[in-house]
């Protein structure tokens, strides 16, 4: 991609915007509430796009891209008091993926992917957890309480967490080969 003296092109721009407008409509187009305790969680593609926005972006586009479509969507979509949240959940997310590609060596086999794509899902689980049990406590429940609640929250995460190890699985290799257009250094992962 070219790169300004700062590191960040016109292409990384489009790229960036492209993956966010992506994750915006992923999440927006593609979802299905669910009941819980806390909250008010649904069934979405969001997750999966922030992962292999940073499989694809590297860790701080992907990043950036992932807060801006999730925390957009949140301020259009009713969920404003939890958008800063939700962008910074991205961006530990594309983090922790960016570590775990450079804990496998930036190799992208289907076999790293998909523990790459594993360990992004198990780690949404556990942000969302720790992030509702946080949320009861500040609304005044008592410990036991708020991890029932929200262990009782978790199924929407769960779900889009296998969904994510599904999605990025399966989208990473193909996207990887179409995005090679934007990349003067073809083949090289960008993580």
């Amino acid at each position: 991609m070219s790169r300004t003296k700062n590191g960040f092109g016109v292409s990384d721009i489009v790229l960036v915007a492209l993956f966010a407008a992506i994750t915006y409509l992923g999440i927006s187009l593609f979802r299905i509430p669910l009941p819980a305790a806390i909250g008010a969680p649904f069934i979405h593609f969001g997750n999966s796009l922030v992962v292999l926005s940073a499989l694809l972006l590297g860790g701080t586009r992907g990043g950036i891209a992932g807060a801006i479509g999730l925390g957009l969507f949140d301020l259009l979509n009713g969920y404003a008091s939890t958008s800063p949240v939700t962008a910074l959940m991205a961006l530990i997310i594309a983090a922790i993926v960016t570590g775990a590609f450079r804990l496998f060596g930036r190799r992208d086999t289907v076999l790293h992917i998909l523990f790459v794509a594993i360990i992004a899902g198990a780690s949404k689980i556990i942000l969302e957890f720790i992030y509702h049990v946080i949320l009861a406590l500040l609304s005044g429940s008592a410990f036991g309480p708020a991890v029932i609640a929200s262990i009782t929250s978790q199924l929407a995460t769960s779900i889009n967490a296998v969904s994510t190890v599904i999605i990025v699985t399966i989208l990473y290799f193909p996207l990887k080969k179409g995005l090679e257009i934007f990349d003067s250094n073809k083949g090289v992962s960008k993580v």
